[in-house]
């Protein structure tokens, strides 16, 4: 009966925009709201709870107070970031000069994606004070990287926003490609010093997400319904690998952004996968199955701080929208779903559950059965028959090249030694010449030559 209650992972597209309907995705890590409305709500929180510990004669402050004291606090980093970047607290009023007009247009000739030409740009001599402003904040960073996370977050992000006052009139896909080189030039460098920071426990939250995704390796694609080619398809071995291996790359990545470039490359290789295993388009339901299948096979290092390293120093554009704020959003809801996973999630019954997570009992095998494993394994015999033939075959002709090529050296240089050879003998019977001449001149010179013999009767 377990069976017919649930089929795959059921989430609308609405449970993934943000519970304040702002139009933009939520998240389970901000409780469903996006990154903006989050902030928005998270930071007076964070207010009355600093307020309340300040307090001395116990009266709770009105609301009135704490929303003036975030507005305060806000005001402050903004500011700050503004004297970095501007000198003053607010940007210059000034009509842009050709200089800054030249600048801007340099910028604004850059290809998609070329970081290069962006460092080569932000080192321009013409391009110095922005440099410059990048410069200062990196080295404030460093220097002041014993700060709380949430705070250098905060820092990080009113630091985008007043880079993002520079280029102000720049169009939207503009100004977002200028800003993501700025973000990987920025978070590149800040990486050492913010990720798993000591002020929070993501290190202990990613041990604890790791021991519970290995105690959940006997979970199958059957169980989570996700579509899976049978053994008559062309498709033999995991067609789910790409995807595995999309998402472990991503704690290779130190740029926010290049995580989530693994993210999304990830679910691209999820919707490939489900293409070639099912004749019918994938849906959302079997995406997100077929993702959280991904993750408990791929047990990614680190995912819970690369999360948050995205969630806390990202651009807030890459989170709230596009499709990379979709593939992001679904990879939350599947670490949320495993950190919640239990029998009926899985069409089984409790005690079935607890027999697999206790190992009293096996798990079907991801064909479906032993026959299936057992193809399954024929198949992956066969290809590596058939791969280590092709191996040997190339070991062969390897050889034989090698043969031909040191047979070949071998003939120039017995064909060099003759060469040079036949020179040195030139040069001797030169040099024999070239003596017995110098001979002859001397002897004249000395009058000693008797000179050419009298041929006259």
């Amino acid at each position: 009966m377990w069976t017919d209650k649930q089929r795959g992972i059921r989430l609308s597209q609405q449970e993934l925009l943000c519970k304040n309907s702002c139009g933009y995705y939520g998240n389970p890590v901000w409780q469903g709201f996006c990154s903006k409305c989050w902030r928005e709500r998270v930071r007076p929180a964070e207010a009355c709870r600093q307020e309340a510990r300040t307090t001395a004669d116990g009266t709770p402050p009105t609301f009135s107070k704490f929303e003036e004291k975030k507005n305060m606090e806000k005001g402050r980093r903004i500011n700050t970031m503004r004297r970095l970047f501007w000198g003053g607290p607010s940007p210059p009023k000034a009509e842009p000069s050709d200089k800054q007009m030249n600048v801007l247009k340099a910028f604004q000739k850059l290809e998609p994606g070329d970081f290069t030409g962006f460092l080569k740009t932000l080192r321009n001599p013409s391009s110095q004070r922005l440099q410059s402003r990048c410069t200062a904040f990196l080295n404030t960073m460093e220097a002041y990287h014993d700060l709380p996370v949430q705070k250098q977050s905060d820092l990080v992000q009113d630091f985008y926003q007043s880079f993002a006052e520079y280029f102000s009139s720049f169009s939207e896909a503009e100004l977002t490609q200028i800003m993501e080189h700025v973000e990987k030039l920025i978070m590149t460098r800040l990486h050492k010093w913010v990720f798993c920071h000591d002020s929070c426990d993501d290190e202990h939250k990613d041990l604890m997400l790791q021991r519970r995704i290995r105690s959940l390796n006997w979970v199958t694609p059957q169980m989570l319904s996700v579509p899976f080619p049978d053994m008559q398809s062309a498709v033999t071995g995991d067609p789910f690998l790409p995807a595995i291996t999309a998402i472990i790359e991503m704690d290779a990545k130190r740029a926010p952004q290049d995580k989530l470039v693994c993210v999304s490359k990830c679910s691209q290789h999820v919707f490939e996968a489900l293409s070639a295993s099912n004749s019918e388009p994938a849906n959302a339901d079997d995406f997100l199955s077929a993702l959280v299948y991904v993750v408990l096979k791929a047990n990614p290092p680190r995912l819970h701080s690369n999360m948050q390293y995205v969630i806390r120093f990202g651009l807030p554009h890459s989170l709230k929208a596009g499709e990379s704020g979709y593939y992001f959003t679904n990879l939350s809801c599947a670490v949320a779903f495993i950190e919640k996973l239990d029998g009926p999630s899985l069409n089984l019954s409790p005690e079935e559950f607890e027999g697999y997570m206790r190992r009293r009992r096996q798990a079907p095998a991801a064909g479906g059965g032993p026959h299936e494993a057992s193809c399954e394994t024929r198949h992956l015999l066969d290809e590596l028959t058939s791969r280590q033939e092709r191996l040997d075959r190339g070991v062969g002709t390897l050889n034989v090249e090698l043969r031909t090529w040191v047979q070949a050296v071998h003939a120039q240089i017995d064909q060099a030694t003759s060469q040079l050879a036949l020179v040195q003998a030139e040069v001797t019977e030169l040099s024999s010449s070239s003596s017995n001449s110098a001979d002859i001149e001397q002897l004249v010179l000395t009058d000693q030559y008797p000179g050419p013999p009298d041929t006259d009767c």
